[in-house]
């Protein structure tokens, strides 16, 4: 045998992906119930611990480490337990009797009763299927369904897979709190009972998980209004607003701003995974390959007059909350470019002022430039005048006018020349000094 190159650490794992979840086979008169809890991670293996648990009751192998799908029969019934992102599904299966109602002595009744209430997390959908062969004196209008097996609801319903089957429901919860799907097979194999079966209990998950976002996106709603009022008085303010208002109104925006990013975190997941869970009802609704029945909804319809508005109305908080987001940064921008430009024109006067106090400075060093020499060449040519007169005690007679007047234009100039040289060491240590372009 050829020796390959190493594997990829998760060929396998991607390889088997198209596998998951397969459908479950189902012939003949078949009860369903299915239920889903939401999870999000915080029981971590704790569910598959309790599906080992039952397997162990029954005698069966136990899920493996890693596994997210799993399905075993127990003998008194048949489960398949599903890990998903936010929920974990349990789906039991078994054979109805001859006969017997098809939403009476449901599936999961076969189930121990304790380990069904320790099932950890939240409920969140619970349903019924049945799964009937069709014959000549099966009921197929909407009173006679409606009334024997939906407590005279209103029905939803059409005939599937190219009229192999047909199947009905009202998408409502009765009194042990299950909704409840009705499918009359004709010609349907067992594996494909078994993919239309899987669609519809799909179909019931994946609407109820979209609908979660919906509540988000009614509780956002006042928040988003308020948060539009408050950016539309921060700018009617900056319109007419001074450099005193502006860090006041610039504090109000950053805070608007962290109000509105934080909830974005918060809500952005649940809108998301809203759209996710609606684009998967539709393709599973488009598996079915509807035809209608002559007094009912059908799927399609039913989802898009109740489901697509709840959807819109999620995707319309989502867009309103970004375009939000989007309006504070431009208006923090401008309120921001208002006060950089207040800060140039202040910066720009401090230094005219300071150039302005610089010329003084010069002027007022020149003049003590000029005091300096006057008085630096007035004590020379005074001790001149001294040291001539001290010369006549000594026998050397000068006039001391005379020496004054000889020492005066000397002493002028060495008075000049040495403010000139300590200006000029002054200016060449600040060259010295001075960075670099």
């Amino acid at each position: 045998m050829m020796k390959l190159p190493e594997n990829h650490d998760q060929r396998y794992v991607l390889s088997n992906e198209v596998h998951a979840r397969p459908p479950e086979p189902l012939e003949g008169a078949v009860k369903l119930s299915c239920i889903a809890l939401t999870t999000n991670w915080p029981y971590a293996d704790a569910d598959r611990e309790i599906v080992a648990a039952i397997t162990r009751r029954y005698g069966a192998t136990p899920p493996g480490p890693g596994v997210k799908h799993y399905s075993v029969d127990l003998k008194d019934f048949r489960l398949i337990w599903e890990r998903h992102t936010e929920f974990t599904r349990y789906t039991f299966i078994v054979n109805a009797k001859q006969g017997a109602a098809p939403f009476s002595a449901t599936a999961i009744e076969a189930a121990p009763a304790d380990w069904v209430a320790s099932l950890p997390g939240e409920l969140i959908v619970a349903t019924h299927a049945a799964l009937v062969p069709a014959s000549d004196d099966t009921p197929l209008s909407h009173g006679e369904l409606s009334a024997q097996h939906f407590s005279g609801n209103a029905l939803i319903g059409a005939a599937i897979a190219g009229g192999a089957a047909t199947c009905v429901t009202d998408f409502r919860l009765h009194a042990d709190g299950f909704s409840r799907f009705l499918v009359l097979n004709r010609s349907m194999t067992s594996w494909h009972a078994g993919r239309i079966v899987q669609r519809l209990l799909e179909i019931e998950t994946y609407r109820i998980m979209a609908l979660l976002a919906l509540p988000v996106a009614q509780n956002l709603a006042p928040e988003l209004t308020s948060w539009e009022s408050e950016l539309s008085g921060v700018v009617t303010e900056m319109t007419a607003s001074g450099a005193d208002d502006e860090a006041r109104l610039l504090d109000r925006l950053t805070a608007l701003q962290a109000a509105i990013e934080k909830s974005h975190t918060e809500t952005q997941f649940r809108f998301g995974a809203a759209a996710a869970y609606y684009a998967l009802v539709q393709r599973r609704i488009l598996e079915l390959r509807e035809d209608r029945l002559s007094d009912m909804q059908m799927f399609s319809e039913f989802t898009e007059r109740r489901l697509a508005p709840a959807m819109d109305t999620c995707q319309s908080a989502s867009r309103r909350q970004a375009a939000l987001s989007e309006r504070v940064d431009r208006a923090a921008q401008l309120l921001s470019a208002k006060v950089d430009k207040a800060l140039q024109i202040q910066n720009r006067q401090i230094l005219e002022s300071m150039n302005k106090r610089a010329e003084l400075q010069l002027r007022l060093q020149q003049t003590v430039e000029g005091l300096s020499v006057a008085a630096v060449t007035y004590y020379i040519v005074g001790v001149v005048g001294y040291f001539a007169g001290g010369l006549a005690g000594i026998g050397i007679h000068i006039d001391p006018k005379f020496a004054m007047g000889l020492a005066a234009p000397l002493a002028l100039a060495l008075a000049i020349a040495g403010v000139w040289h300590t200006r000029h060491q002054l200016e060449k240590r600040e060259k010295a000094q001075a960075p670099e372009p």
